[in-house]
């Protein structure tokens, strides 16, 4: 494809061809690629006024910059331009003058994972992939299973067992080959990899395929577009494997290689107290990642070892970024806040993000003028289990006037 000049290693910035479908061949798998594009040439089509005059609400619109030869892959589905709030009340509760709120939860299958499986998606149409797969704690998973059921792709899904019932119960819904593996998320990752390499199966996970972090750049190309090509301060985001924060990054970042936007933001990682490897690599300013055993509610960020994690370290390095942690304490108090203040419901890792910035708020570590946008990357209700841990169940009383007045009486 003339608009890509070619794929860099993110670990040893080794400069390679399209022909290398997944990984850096020095580094293996820890070596994620980039995509680089020829910027001269994209910039002849995607500008402003292409994108004012661009009717398709979509992450479609923008094709220039995305690693598809057309759209004859697109799936027939409203993947992205998310709505994105400013919240006045957030803002009060804070001391921030600027607070926005991206919810990815209105998304199809209600996640910020549906902008990576739609050009995943796409390419392997292109590609002519009969059968494409994916390793996942349960997003990315109902994700696959959905898009894949709408286009009518064979698909295998590998989860672990501890994948919260809503999610396993998407994946069946939605037909796809469940792969339940008696392991934590990177025993099913490691596992589907071996599948891969015994099947050749197209491999949708986010963290090994190059293709796929440019479905969630697009997220950062909506936040400039909706905030009028004015870019926040600090972008706060929830990590796992550090494809989400890697992506979002990349694509301010393209932004302002086109001249679109005159700044970057601050990129700001959360993870939980009981699964942050990113963030300790980073506060310790060395490129070696060691394995901890993940525990925490927040199940879509659960990792060991970050399976994007040099892209991770790179962007938050690039922009001078912030790591700071939360405890589950911190997330289910965040996921009772943001509920309540905003009517927005995000799951345990959907909510991450604002429970980190309510941290840094708290600690004065944002100025009250500065703007920040946090993205809440998928739907409470994928996760009912951990919201019912968030709040307390009411008491059954009984259908009488006397009995209720002195039930809200007591319950002021």
């Amino acid at each position: 494809m003339k608009k890509i000049k070619h794929l860099k290693c993110s670990k040893c910035g080794a400069i390679l061809t399209e022909e290398v479908m997944y990984h850096c061949p020095h580094c293996g798998t820890e070596g994620t690629l980039d995509i680089i594009y020829d910027m001269d040439l994209v910039n002849k089509e995607l500008t402003r006024e292409y994108l004012r005059n661009n009717k398709n609400p979509n992450v479609y619109r923008y094709l220039p910059i995305l690693p598809l030869e057309g759209l004859s892959g697109a799936a027939p589905l409203q993947i992205g331009m998310t709505p994105i709030y400013k919240s006045a009340r957030l803002e009060e509760l804070l001391n921030i003058k600027n607070v926005y709120v991206k919810d990815e939860g209105r998304n199809p299958t209600a996640s910020f994972k549906d902008r990576a499986t739609a050009i995943g998606i796409a390419k392997a149409k292109e590609l002519n992939k009969d059968i494409i797969c994916a390793a996942s704690t349960g997003n990315a998973a109902s994700s696959l299973s959905g898009f894949a059921a709408c286009m009518g792709i064979e698909n295998y899904i590998f989860v672990p067992q501890s994948i919260p019932e809503g999610k396993l119960a998407q994946l069946l819904v939605f037909g796809s080959k469940v792969i339940l593996v008696d392991g934590d998320y990177d025993t099913a990752f490691d596992f589907c990899l071996k599948a891969v390499e015994h099947y050749g199966w197209y491999n949708r996970s986010c963290a090994i395929n190059p293709y796929l972090v440019e479905g969630k750049k697009t997220a950062a190309f909506e936040i400039c577009e909706q905030l009028d090509f004015k870019v926040p301060d600090k972008v706060v985001m929830s990590v796992g494997d550090g494809c989400s924060i890697a992506g979002v990054w990349k694509g301010f970042r393209e932004f302002y290689e086109l001249g679109l936007i005159d700044k970057l933001p601050v990129m700001v990682s959360v993870q939980a107290e009981g699964s942050n490897p990113v963030n300790r690599t980073y506060r310790k300013n060395i490129r070696e990642f060691d394995y901890v055993t993940p525990e925490t509610i927040a199940d879509s960020i659960s990792v060991g070892i970050p399976r994007n994690g040099y892209k991770a370290l790179n962007a938050l390095a690039e922009s001078n970024g912030i790591a700071v942690d939360v405890s589950d304490d911190e997330i289910l108090n965040a996921m009772r806040v943001l509920a309540r203040h905003t009517g927005v419901f995000g799951e345990p890792a959907g909510v991450t993000a604002f429970a980190g910035l309510m941290k840094l708020a708290n600690e004065g570590a944002i100025g009250k003028d500065e703007s920040v946008a946090f993205i809440v990357s998928g739907s409470g209700l994928k996760d009912v289990k951990s919201a019912q841990k968030a709040v307390k169940r009411p008491e059954k009383i009984k259908p009488d006037m006397d009995v209720l007045v002195k039930y809200l009486e007591e319950n002021k």
